[in-house]
């Protein structure tokens, strides 16, 4: 499959902070050999004793067997992290008694490699659903390969090797002062399709090595995803493998953060908030097919669950989606994604703009209304959709994509 760039790709893969406390290797199990493509498609990542973590998963009822056992990991472990496989190329979801056995066989394979406890190793695989490997053995075999190649991260290779659909390695970083401690946060995120996370997006993690407690990260955590990836669609599907992680190795040595009255946490939760978003926003501008940007804004609504309902009917509607890749201005179709919401609105208050120009108003067609103006908006690759629901003091923000030829082109072919 030949996939054109993101219009939104960056020329260069951004510069990334050392995080202290933790080492990778990436490496090809051939996943994608029978395509005809040479490329990595696995990653292992090593943490130091005393590695926390956080993690959120889909809620998909269909849930991979790797996203299974990472939340009995995360429960029975404590929020303990030493080890990290992620692949590509197969997802290992609707996979049976199978899905469970490759599991097994790859974390025999990582406790036996890196002599760390079961319950402190985490697993991920994207790709294809409901192909089981033949071999169960099949990734587990190549951990010691993985594990005799681990040093310091290469960011980019790693966001490389659990790639699918995606047109450009994701990744996000920055340093921060935590009271007179610099403190780095580096993240990696994979995803391009089958988006509308309800906790996530299809892969994701972020490293730093700050030192935090695994309750009051988990309860971070919780709340940054729901601001940020919880707030994002490409096509409205909520993938079975959606996974987002979160790992505190404490290599700075400094003292842990176990509350939040702790004078670090602010700064902290701050750049842990900067890096998802960043990350989520990425994905949305590299959905599959997508030419433009767009956030919608919906505010006025009687609770912020309210808001976001709204706003996620607006994001997700194929009428709109299609509007924005022609640049149709057709505002009628916002009305009724609005209306088919079903939440309350003061219908002869309900307002809304594009961007500054505003094309409805008191419930109708705004007094002022061109459609050359609105037009202009829709023709830019990045524009916003607000909407005022006529009440007052809840909002929501959710970021879309439009929906272009090119996303049936690429689901179409997407097993060959």
């Amino acid at each position: 499959m030949n996939l054109k760039p993101s219009p939104f790709a960056p020329a260069t893969f951004p510069a990334l902070p050392t995080v202290k406390g933790l080492r990778a290797a990436t490496g090809s199990r051939g996943f994608y050999a029978r395509r005809g493509i040479e490329r990595d498609d696995v990653f292992l990542f090593a943490f130091d004793e005393g590695t926390t973590c956080a993690g959120v998963y889909t809620v998909s009822n269909t849930a991979s067997a790797d996203v299974r056992w990472c939340r009995e990991a995360l429960k029975t472990g404590g929020g303990k992290a030493r080890a990290l496989v992620a692949h590509s190329g197969n997802s290992n979801a609707f996979t049976g008694p199978k899905g469970v056995e490759k599991n097994e066989a790859t974390l025999k394979a990582m406790t036996g490699t890196l002599g760390v406890a079961k319950e402190t190793c985490f697993l991920a695989a994207t790709g294809v659903i409901g192909e089981p490997l033949k071999d169960p053995n099949f990734v587990g075999a190549f951990v010691p390969d993985l594990a005799a190649k681990l040093a310091k991260p290469d960011w980019q290779a790693c966001a490389r090797a659990f790639m699918t659909t995606d047109t450009y390695p994701k990744a996000s970083g920055r340093m921060v002062d935590l009271a007179g401690a610099p403190t780095a946060f580096a993240g990696i995120a994979k995803g391009s399709g089958m988006i509308m996370p309800n906790m996530a997006t299809m892969l994701s993690y972020v490293f730093t090595d700050a030192a935090v407690a695994p309750d009051l990260l988990q309860d971070l955590l919780e709340d940054i995803t729901d601001e940020t990836f919880n707030a994002i669609s490409v096509d409205g599907d909520t993938s079975t493998s959606d996974t987002l992680m979160v790992f505190a190795t404490g290599g700075t040595g400094e003292g842990m953060i176990e509350t939040r009255e702790d004078e670090r946490f602010p700064a902290f939760a701050a750049a842990l908030h900067a890096t998802c978003l960043d990350l989520a926003l990425q994905v949305v501008k590299d959905g599959e097919g997508a030419s433009k940007f767009v956030t919608v804004r919906v505010e006025g609504a009687v609770s912020a669950l309210s808001a976001k309902i709204v706003a996620c009917h607006i994001a997700n509607s194929p009428l709109i989606k299609t509007a924005m890749a022609a640049g149709d201005a057709n505002w009628g179709r916002v009305v009724m994604a609005v209306g088919k919401s079903l939440e309350p609105i003061i219908m002869e208050e309900l307002a809304i703009w594009f961007d500054d120009v505003q094309v409805a108003k008191g419930g109708a067609r705004a007094p002022d209304y061109d459609e050359a103006a609105a037009s202009a908006v829709f023709a830019k690759p990045e524009f916003t959709i607000r909407v005022d629901l006529g009440y007052a003091g809840f909002a929501s923000t959710v970021w879309t994509c439009d929906l272009t030829h090119g996303y049936v082109d690429i689901n179409g072919a997407y097993r060959t």
